[in-house]
């Protein structure tokens, strides 16, 4: 098979493809050809050494695949060769093919593609747990979006307008002001233009936001967390910004606010039922027209350090997706 390898902790532009032995499933694994990989934040952080997770040296990274199932190891059931799935695995995923746990395996429905099906795991899967189970969005909530056009921003501001929530989306340039309108934002603040905190009081007047969707960190997260309602639910998703801030205790006091903290990785561990779950929602969105999930851009293997590298400066808008 054929890999994208990273051989030391550095810079993405390290990375190389390289020509590995082809995989064999061992008990209760699956073999899967991989058709369409999912470019992630982390992924990139992860090659040069400064995501939470260090796999030892070497590794192929890429978190998630979708594809079919080339081979399946002793007692895997409920699976069979030249299914579509879609995996989440943490790495390996940037290869031609992908050994999996065949728990980590979801079967897709025939009319989604590969592509699309290789962006819902992480980023869409980190919003649906975010919002869902941690934050608890109910219809006719406001919940405000910073990042809203990025990989798991965008999926924030569909699944907050699937839930029946007035949805706000915070960009950093007119552009990605479009893409969140288009993609169902009520309202956009373009904060590169404009005073968040005023432009939010504009918005919701003396009620601000019940729940703040921050996967960016850095400045905009103490003037977002000061413009929260009362009761509000502030959501600790990343730091793509990357500072990660520091907010004075006293803030969630007045307002009656909590910090949730979003760690969709180890949830999908501990309750890999309530992620199927979740994820078997999103698949009826998609389905249904509800959820668009955005794929901008496709990169060839040798390519994923480029792709990589546009994540790390946010030049990105929706997802971006490997095709080995």
């Amino acid at each position: 098979m054929r890999a994208l390898l990273c051989q030391a902790f550095a810079e993405p532009e390290t990375l190389t493809v390289q020509d590995l032995p082809d995989p064999v499933p061992g008990p209760g694994e699956v073999v899967i050809n991989v058709q369409a990989a999912g470019v992630n934040y982390p992924d990139a952080l992860m090659v040069q050494g400064l995501y939470q997770v260090r796999p030892p040296l070497p590794f192929v990274p890429g978190a998630e695949a979708a594809g079919t199932v080339a081979a399946l190891g002793e007692g895997v059931t409920g699976l069979e060769v030249g299914q579509a799935v879609v995996a989440f695995t943490g790495t390996g995923a940037f290869a031609t093919h992908l050994v999996a746990p065949a728990a980590a395996v979801l079967p897709l429905p025939p009319a989604l593609s590969p592509e699309v099906a290789a962006t819902l795991p992480l980023a869409y899967g980190t919003s649906m747990h975010a919002l869902v189970d941690r934050a608890k969005l109910q219809a006719g909530e406001t919940l405000f979006v910073l990042g809203a056009a990025g990989g798991v921003g965008l999926a924030a501001v569909m699944i907050g307008k699937a839930l029946g929530a007035r949805v706000i989306a915070g960009v950093g340039s007119a552009q990605k002001a479009e893409v969140a309108r288009e993609h169902g934002a009520d309202e956009v603040i373009n904060y590169a233009e404009t005073d968040l905190r005023e432009a939010l009081k504009a918005l919701c007047g003396r009620n601000g936001p019940d729940v703040i969707y921050d996967p960016v960190g850095g400045e905009l997260a103490e003037p977002a967390f000061r413009s929260i309602g009362w009761g509000g639910r502030y959501l600790v998703v990343g730091f793509a910004g990357g500072d990660i801030p520091k907010l004075p205790l006293n803030l969630p006091l007045l307002k009656g606010a909590s910090l949730v903290g979003v760690f969709w990785g180890e949830f999908a561990r501990r309750d890999p039922r309530g992620n199927a779950r979740n994820l078997a929602q999103l698949a009826a969105w998609v389905a249904s027209g509800q959820v668009r999930p955005l794929v901008s851009e496709r990169y060839p293997l040798e390519r994923g350090p480029e792709a990589m590298r546009a994540l790390l400066e946010r030049r990105v808008t929706g997802k971006v997706v490997l095709t080995p």
